[in-house]
């Protein structure tokens, strides 16, 4: 055998480690976890409110969280306009949170489907319904750790391209900044963490 056929072959040999290292390293990129912040605005007739919105993206799939102003929840809620008695319902509520957890496939594909679940679609749904409750928990900047009291799922009837929760919290200082802690036993991807540094503020 000739110096140019090993010659070729070594360098043959080095491209093809090249191209399965750079393969290895978009694999691992694909899997490790990508985080944005952006704001979303919460609109009534009459008021409106800015929130930070928390998103982390694994395994094609988007997590994002936003804190819900607790005066539009309650306006949305009773249909009141009158600003004294939201005043009145928000002193009684304040050490509440409620926060919206939506989930996204990148493709707008179903989320819940089995493919993404690993569970048949009536079964995820359900989770969705009731079980998923048990993996959120808020951690305040004082140390303690807050149970979700419950979650309303918000049926979109495949209307919209993604799951939309929203989780209650109590007994949470209205100045206390707080962490979400999500365990993903739905889609299976570890833990995740919201941290909310700021309160939604008033347009």
């Amino acid at each position: 055998m000739t110096p140019n056929f090993y010659m070729r072959k070594k360098n043959m040999l080095f491209v093809f480690g090249c191209m399965l290292l750079l393969f290895s390293s978009c694999v691992k990129e694909k899997k490790t976890q990508d985080s944005k912040i952006e704001y979303k605005l919460f609109n009534l007739e009459n008021s409106g409110w800015k929130s930070k919105s928390v998103s982390h993206f694994l395994s094609d799939i988007e997590y994002k969280a936003t804190l819900v102003p607790l005066q539009y929840y309650i306006l949305k809620n009773e249909g009141n306009q009158d600003l004294q008695k939201v005043d009145s319902i928000y002193e009684s509520l304040k050490n509440e949170r409620v926060i919206e957890i939506e989930f996204k496939q990148e493709q707008e594909d179903d989320v819940l489907k089995s493919e993404y679940t690993n569970r048949d679609y009536e079964s995820a749904v359900k989770y969705m319904s009731f079980t998923i409750e048990n993996d959120f928990k808020i951690v305040t900047q004082s140390g303690d750790t807050i149970p979700c009291l419950g979650t309303t799922f918000e049926r979109n009837f495949k209307v919209a391209p993604f799951k939309r929760l929203l989780l209650h919290f109590g007994n949470i200082l209205p100045e206390e900044n707080i962490k979400l802690i999500y365990e993903d036993h739905l889609f299976g991807n570890g833990i995740l963490k919201f941290k909310f540094t700021e309160t939604p503020i008033k347009l």
